[in-house]
Order: structure tokens, then sequence, then C-alpha cells
């Protein structure tokens, strides 16, 4: 007896695929940039050192006066000897008033008036210490700064873009086929 086969053969469909890449190109150019720096406006002011030297006393002591203050020296010296001289008629008048008192008035007032002050003899030194008097006022400084801020200026630079798209191309490699035969196969029973 004969009974139909079938054979079916198939083949699967391929599909290409290629892809190109795409491209993305990004730069930043550098910004622009300016920096000014003013000078800081600076004054200074100073007042100028005053040294001052008084020698009037140290030329006194070795004896070089100015004529104003001799007159006056003098002046002072013979008002005081006046007031001295009397003072000590004054006493001496007391004195020879009380003449009947033990002692002899007139001739101890005879000796002390005959007789000569004993001068007084000393080393000094010339001049004499601390008479230079000295003051120095030293010099004054002001100073005065006014920082001025810097100048900047910036111009931002846009990036640049440039982009290439990519694509994908898809191809049938090769088409699915499907094949069918017949075919009679006797079979013996």
């Amino acid at each position: 007896m004969q009974i139909p086969q079938i054979r079916l053969e198939s083949t699967t469909g391929q599909i290409g695929i290629k892809t190109n890449q795409a491209v993305n190109n990004i730069s930043q150019p550098m910004a622009d940039l300016t920096i000014e720096q003013p000078k800081a406006e600076l004054q200074i002011n100073t007042t100028p050192s005053k040294l001052t030297i008084d020698q009037t006393e140290a030329r006194a002591d070795m004896d070089l006066k100015s004529i104003a203050r001799r007159t006056e020296e003098f002046a002072q010296q013979g008002k005081s000897d006046l007031l001295e001289g009397i003072a000590r008629r004054a006493q001496q008048g007391d004195q020879l008033m009380k003449i009947e008192n033990p002692g002899n008035p007139i001739a101890s007032l005879a000796k002390t008036n005959s007789q000569k002050e004993m001068k007084e003899f000393g080393l000094a030194f010339i001049p004499s210490y601390g008479s230079v008097k000295i003051n120095y006022e030293p010099s004054k400084i002001e100073i005065n700064v006014k920082p001025i801020k810097p100048n900047i200026n910036v111009q931002v630079n846009k990036p640049t873009y440039d982009y290439q798209p990519g694509n994908v191309d898809i191809s049938l490699q090769r088409r699915n086929e499907l094949k069918i035969d017949f075919e009679m196969i006797d079979i013996k029973a």
C-alpha cells in the first residue's frame, strides 16, 4: 500500500543590520578675560621732627650771660644786699641801744664791721650737670591707603556643537524559504 509522505524543508530568514555610529564633537572655547588693576591711592603726611637744645644755663655757668639776665641778677643781688644791710644795721642798732647789757658791743661791732668775709673755695664742674636741656619731638607719619578694586571683564564664549547623526541600515540577507515535497511511500502490510 502506498502512503503519501510530506517533506517540509524550511530555511530561516536572516536580517543584516549595519550601524554607522553618530559623531558628536563638543568644544568649549576659553572665555575672554581682561583684568585691570588700578593703582591704590596712597597719601603720606609727615610732620618734621623737632630738636631743641637750650644751653642758656650752661652758658650762665660759664659766666656767658646775656645783658638782660646780668641786669636782672644785679638788681636781685642789689635788693638782697640792701635788705641784708638794713637788717644788719637794725640788729647793730638794737645792740647799741642795749649798751647796758654785759659785754662790749661797740668793740664787737667794730671788729665785725672791719673784717672781710672769708671766701669759700671749692671745685665746681662747669657747666653743671643737667644745665643743657635737650628736647626731642619725633616726626609723625600718617599713611592713608585707599585700595581700588580691580576691573574684571569676562566674555563667555558659547560651546560649539558638531553632531552628525548615525544611521542603521537593515537589509534582508537571506530570504526565508519553505520547500514542500510530496512523495508516495510503499508500506508492506
